[in-house]
C-alpha cells in the first residue's frame, strides 16, 4: 500500500512540475518594481495584451508616452507571435525592413523567448538578438520578464514587472 501511495505521489508531483504557465491576459508595467534602461524611463506606461492557446502566444506590446499628442498618446505598438512547440516563427520585423525569427522553449514553468531581428533602417544594416525569460509570480497575478538584447545599438538588460489587470 505504501509503495502504491509513493508511486502515485511521484506521478502527481511530476505532472504538476510539467504544467506550463498560462500568460494570457492584460499586463500593465509596474515601473517602480522594474529595472528599465534610460531609453524607456520617459514612458508613461507599457501594456502587454497576451493571447495564449496550446500552440502559440500572441503578445501585443503597447508603449504610451508624451510624444505625438500629449500625455497618454500611443508611442508604439509592437506585436509578437510565436509557437510554443519550439519551432521557429518568422515574421516581418517591426519598424524596419527585415525579418524577425522567434523561438521559444520551456524550462519548467519559465518560458524562454529568443528572437533574432535582421534588416535595415534608412540604409543601415540592423541585427539584434533578444532573449526573454517569462515567469509568473504571486499566484499568476504578476509577470516577471528578464530581457537581454544585443545588437547594433549595444547591449542592454532590463527587468520588467507587470501586474495583471
Amino acid at each position: 500500500m505504501k509503495k502504491t501511495f509513493l508511486l502515485l505521489l511521484c506521478l502527481f508531483v511530476s505532472a504538476a512540475a510539467q504544467t506550463k504557465a498560462n500568460f494570457a491576459g492584460t499586463w500593465v508595467l509596474d515601473k517602480s518594481k522594474s529595472e528599465l534602461p534610460p531609453l524607456m524611463q520617459h514612458l508613461e506606461g507599457v501594456t502587454w495584451e497576451i493571447k495564449q492557446d496550446d500552440k502559440e502566444i500572441t503578445r501585443d506590446q503597447k508603449f504610451a508616452g508624451p510624444q505625438g499628442g500629449g500625455p497618454g498618446a500611443m508611442v508604439a505598438n509592437v506585436p509578437l507571435t510565436f509557437k510554443l512547440d519550439g519551432s521557429e516563427t518568422v515574421t516581418e520585423a517591426p519598424r524596419i525592413s527585415g525579418k524577425r525569427t522567434v523561438k521559444s522553449s520551456w524550462q519548467g514553468s519559465v518560458l524562454e523567448v529568443s528572437s533574432v531581428t535582421t534588416g535595415s533602417m534608412q540604409g543601415t544594416a540592423i541585427k539584434s538578438t533578444t532573449t526573454e525569460h517569462w515567469e509568473l509570480d504571486e499566484g499568476g497575478k504578476v509577470l516577471k520578464v528578464h530581457q537581454k538584447t544585443e545588437g547594433t545599438r549595444g547591449t542592454y538588460e532590463m527587468k520588467l514587472v507587470f501586474n495583471k489587470k
